[in-house]
């Protein structure tokens, strides 16, 4: 009797622990669904709505802020529920798993998807074409131009684009390059002056300057008036003053590259202070005691720069690099503000919208954006390599 007892106690308490897990999976189910929910009528309500502004700029606000807030929530809370082991496989991926959905939707699969829109004619694959379906390719492929790999080929034997990656080639070279040189130059001399705050926050004040906005006030710098007018441009102002001709700096000859370097000079002036920041950062880790070792054995300061400074900051100097020529590789705003890409200032970033958006040639121009992608990674790759080996700066 005691013995039938015992085991009805333990069938109840087993049906009471799978009656509570399925009660918290069920729950676990039940709430991100009215998450979901009330994430997505959010979004209609935004989208559609005829309310005041000032009624979808709060909305907004709580539905994203509050939204994100809440998805982590939940989905913590879901995986707490689960028994232990599970919970510990699973949780960090509720933090990594937005993040990762996120690129994956906006990175990854607009990739793929302009991988193939590259592979079509000017009128890209038809609106039913599907990449994810393959079996659809070839009645897509039929009814609309495929072109294969024509559109790569286009844009290694276009003039335009010949140009455009002549001059992104001008952009990394002196671009990158003296924008280093500007940053490392002003570090050092700022950390012995006794004015270093003033100094640098002023060289590190146009980053917070947009490209375009860097561009509009460029375009002021180099405005050109007729040779008896009044002169407003800063550059064209000096020449004047000192007796010559005003000249359109960054329009000075339509066919010639030069025209880059004037445009180039608003890169260096935008990202020199980034530089400096790191740069100065890195130096006041070089241990002192190596450099005052140095001065006693007769070195004098250009030594101690390039014997001692350059190699103990090589890293840094490197990653900089590589970082500001992927900023140069992607340039866009400045040229398109300034010049439009005219007078042999196009880069690829410049065909890449001229090619889509005003030839309407969408095949040809994601040709141009993968192209652009795949010159990209192998420099991120190597960007990210040394942040890897030096566990940051």
């Amino acid at each position: 009797m005691a013995q039938l007892e015992m085991v009805e106690e333990r069938n109840i308490s087993i049906g009471t622990k799978l009656a509570a897990w399925l009660g918290r999976v069920l729950l676990a189910v039940i709430i991100p669904l009215l998450a979901f929910a009330a994430l997505y009528y959010g979004f209609l309500f935004l989208r559609d709505s005829n309310a005041p502004k000032w009624v979808i700029t709060i909305v907004a606000i709580i539905w994203g802020v509050g939204g994100v807030a809440l998805l982590y929530w939940v989905f913590n809370g879901m995986v707490e529920r689960l028994p232990d082991e599970w919970t510990r496989r699973l949780q960090p991926f509720v933090f990594v798993g937005p993040a990762m959905a996120i690129l994956t939707w906006y990175l990854a699969l607009p990739v793929y998807r302009s991988f193939w829109l590259s592979l079509f004619g000017r009128d890209g694959f038809p609106e039913d074409f599907n990449v994810f379906f393959p079996w659809t390719w070839p009645a897509a492929m039929q009814s609309n131009a495929f072109v294969g790999f024509a559109n790569y080929v286009a844009v290694f034997t276009e003039r335009l684009l010949q140009e455009a990656i002549r001059n992104n080639v001008m952009w990394i070279i002196f671009g990158s390059t003296f924008t280093v040189i500007a940053g490392l130059l002003v570090a050092v001399l700022a950390d012995r002056s006794k004015f270093e705050r003033v100094s640098k926050s002023l060289i590190f004040l146009p980053m917070a300057i947009s490209f375009v906005g860097a561009g509009v006030i460029w375009n002021f710098m180099y405005e050109v008036r007729p040779a008896d007018a009044s002169q407003i441009g800063v550059m064209n102002a000096l020449v004047v003053a000192f007796g010559g001709d005003p000249h359109p700096w960054d329009k000075w000859v339509a066919i010639a590259p030069w025209n880059n370097l004037f445009l180039i000079l608003i890169v260096i002036w935008l990202q020199a202070g980034y530089a400096m920041v790191l740069f100065s950062a890195a130096l006041k880790g070089v241990p002192e005691e190596i450099l005052e070792a140095g001065r006693v054995d007769g070195a004098n300061e250009f030594q101690i720069f390039f014997g001692i400074m350059i190699p103990s900051i090589m890293g840094t100097i490197i990653t900089v690099w590589t970082t500001i020529v992927i900023f140069t590789l992607k340039i866009f705003d400045i040229v398109w503000v300034m010049t439009g890409g005219q007078f042999g200032t196009h880069v690829i970033a410049t065909q890449f919208y001229r090619q889509s958006f005003t030839a309407r040639n969408s095949g040809y121009g994601s040709a141009i954006a993968i192209i652009l992608l795949l010159t990209v990674i192998p420099v991120l790759i190597y960007n990210l390599k040394q942040f890897r080996d030096q566990e940051g700066f």
